[in-house]
């Protein structure tokens, strides 16, 4: 990602206990706007679930340019295997997630929205479709049959033609590519993520889309359960900004060859020629 921040160091990690696990197998990346009111009854849900696993983990929170209480109140919850990344900026919620990926530690990677909409239960499902498959990455899906999704009638509609605009754009074998909810391994993050463009919330889809490009196309979909708070909207501007991005990336991998170019930058090979 080009966009440089420096962190406010005095947001990373919060915990006065000095145990720190040694050896982290799973990270998950938190990123979090304006969740101030509930990130620290989320974070406590998401650290008893994660608690159940018998591994060791770190929770990276990544506080995207608030301006509420939402550094503050994730700095409260008090754990070692938690740190709280801040900027001033809000930049976008790939933005958060790729910052989040470049300070893991862990062979696994699985990103969870701060609003806990999907259920952290669901990561232990994810964690055995990993194990079991032996996939590059697990995709949550509302379109799988065992998913259990209130959502309501509008947003239903809206995804489903986004997701027929990607399959025809990008010919990918995902049927829901904007859940929250994604366990990656590690080294397929650091191949791909720094080749990426997206900020906002076409990030999803542009992960998935160079992921694919770049071999690793091996990508199950696993059920999640998802309670839509009626509380967050996508307004016509996100609408507008997530196609535009759509749109964006589409250029960049069929027009311009970007990511082979970008790909070429970082190995110090020539530029692949259009």
């Amino acid at each position: 990602m080009s966009t440089k921040v420096i962190p406010d160091t005095a947001d990373q990690s919060t915990t006065h206990n000095p145990v720190v696990p040694s050896h982290v197998q799973l990270s998950v990346v938190v990123p979090a706007f304006r969740e101030g009111r509930n990130i620290y009854a989320n974070l406590v849900r998401l650290l008893t679930e994660l608690d159940q696993l018998g591994t060791d983990y770190e929770v990276i929170v990544v506080s995207d340019g608030n301006t509420d209480a939402t550094a503050v109140e994730a700095r409260r919850v008090s754990s070692p295997r938690i740190k709280v990344l801040s900027y001033p900026m809000n930049i976008g919620k790939g933005f958060a997630l790729s910052y989040g990926v470049s300070e893991t530690r862990g062979s696994l990677v699985t990103f969870i929205d701060a609003d806990m909409e999907l259920d952290p239960h669901n990561i232990r499902a994810f964690l055995d479709v990993m194990k079991d498959s032996d996939c590059d990455a697990v995709v949550g899906s509302k379109r799988h049959p065992a998913s259990k999704v209130s959502y309501p009638w509008a947003r239903r509609f809206q995804s489903s033609i986004y997701q027929l605009v990607i399959r025809i754009l990008f010919n990918l074998n995902v049927r829901d590519t904007q859940t929250g909810l994604k366990l990656f391994r590690r080294d397929v993050l650091l191949a791909v993520v720094p080749l990426l463009a997206v900020k906002g919330f076409a990030f999803d889809l542009e992960l998935l889309v160079v992921s694919s490009k770049l071999g690793h196309t091996k990508i199950v979909e696993a059920p999640i359960d998802l309670a839509y708070k009626f509380e967050s909207t996508v307004d016509l501007h996100a609408v507008w900004r997530i196609l535009w991005d759509t749109a964006a990336i589409f250029y960049r991998l069929r027009i311009l060859k970007y990511y082979d170019r970008r790909a070429a930058e970082l190995a110090g090979s020539p530029a692949p020629r259009s």
